[in-house]
């Protein structure tokens, strides 16, 4: 029988991370009944919101047929929930989210209630307080004021949009877990550059719906041109990725680590690999059930992540293993590294049932040119040296002992193997 926390998820969380999470989902509901109770109706702005709504629905339409697995976010509907704001009363901002956010629930993927109310409780907040701002300032919807002042205006309001979102989303993931950096949840190249984009996006479509809503059908062609293309960029990476961590998969990391032991082999570079485990993992999945198991998964990944330079590679090669590559690291740096993996885990809790669950980690740590020249040896190397760490006790980081047998396929246990 499912528990408690396995049917309300939010349960699980901390308890910092519920109460801002219903605070903001609170505030949202407030503020959209506050407006609601005192925005005067006017059928022109129904229709216009109607219009934007329609628009968001297509695009989810087309983002349904072509599929979007665990891990592809980016969507860009902020290309019509931004015009809402800038074009309509703060309150149809609020409320532009939860059609579309249904709908993306609805036909494209579902996840967990307390997420999809969340983002749409952000969304509609953000937007609310840029639509707020815009109308103080100008008095008058865009479409009656449209000027150089204005659509700087404008542009300025849609940063603020975003601005207040990310930073609503970023709170929600360092709450989540406070050992992520401030940096890790708020900066990120490629989300900026996905921001700048929506932002654009946005203001072009309010600016051509200010001359008539009826033009917005010429928007939806190029809007969901380029929504597929950010969805194929984005399948393509998620290839590559573990569903369950968002790290490489076992293909993905075995490639990029062939072509680093490549790379350090032309230039004489040191190189070092690691294989971590998590120990007695099968006692978490056994006891607590695999939705927890795949909780501890993710942060352990997180864990190690945030500990490692961005160009180590890191990938998870099945069940509880990781392998980590470490460029220009020598013996001195891959035990330091690892045994700072080893800590950070170590320090890691998954709230469960009104419990806490800790995990420890075993590392086995191989050198290039000292236990290996190529990839399949330093993997040999390494895995002899984690067995080494499971028979010492666990929970400690070890290196190979004595020179590496030729490769040997390892027999399977009941902590999981390298595929």
């Amino acid at each position: 029988m499912p528990s408690l926390a396995d049917r309300w998820p939010l349960l699980s969380q901390p308890a910092a991370l519920v109460v801002y999470l219903c605070g903001t989902v609170g505030l949202a509901i407030g503020a959209l009944v506050h407006l609601g109770a005192s925005t005067p109706f006017v059928w022109s702005e129904l229709l216009t919101f109607v219009a934007l709504i329609a628009c968001g629905t297509v695009c989810i339409e087309a983002t349904r047929r072509l599929g979007m697995p665990a891990g592809v976010s980016r969507d860009l509907l902020s290309a019509w929930w931004l015009p809402a704001a800038l074009l309509l009363p703060p309150v149809y901002a609020l409320l532009a989210p939860l059609p579309l956010q249904f709908l993306l629930q609805l036909r494209v993927r579902a996840t967990v209630l307390h997420r999809r109310l969340f983002s749409a409780a952000a969304i509609g907040l953000a937007a609310g307080a840029a639509s707020a701002v815009f109308h103080a300032v100008t008095h008058e919807p865009l479409d009656r004021s449209l000027s150089t002042g204005t659509l700087f205006l404008s542009v300025g309001c849609a940063v603020l949009f975003t601005v207040l979102n990310t930073a609503l989303i970023a709170v929600a993931l360092h709450l989540a877990d406070p050992e992520n950096g401030w940096r890790e949840v708020l900066w990120d190249r490629e989300r900026v550059t996905l921001d700048v984009v929506e932002l654009c996006l946005g203001v072009l479509v309010a600016l051509v719906c200010c001359l008539s809503p009826a033009l917005l059908v010429l928007t939806l062609p190029p809007v969901v041109l380029l929504q597929r293309s950010l969805l194929h960029a984005q399948l393509t990476a998620a290839a590559r990725t573990d569903a369950k961590t968002g790290l490489l998969n076992a293909s993905a990391w075995q490639r990029e680590a062939d072509t680093e032991i490549l790379r350090a082999r032309r230039t004489g570079d040191t190189l070092a690999l690691l294989i971590v485990d998590i120990d007695h993992f099968k006692r978490v999945n056994d006891t607590h059930g695999h939705l927890v198991g795949d909780q501890v998964l993710a942060g352990v990944a997180t864990a190690l992540r945030s500990q490692l330079r961005d160009y180590d590679i890191v990938g998870r090669f099945g069940g509880e293993e990781f392998v980590v590559l470490l460029p220009r690291a020598d013996v001195t740096e891959a035990r330091r590294v690892a045994e700072r993996l080893r800590s950070r885990v170590g320090r890691m809790a998954i709230p469960v049932d009104e419990a806490l669950i800790t995990v420890t980690v075993s590392a086995g740590v191989a050198i290039m040119s000292v236990h290996g020249d190529d990839l399949i040896e330093l993997l040999a190397a390494a895995d002899l040296a984690l067995y080494r760490a499971k028979e010492l006790g666990r929970d400690r980081i070890c290196m190979p002992v004595a020179p590496v047998p030729p490769p040997r396929a390892r027999a399977d246990n009941s902590e999981g193997g390298i595929p």
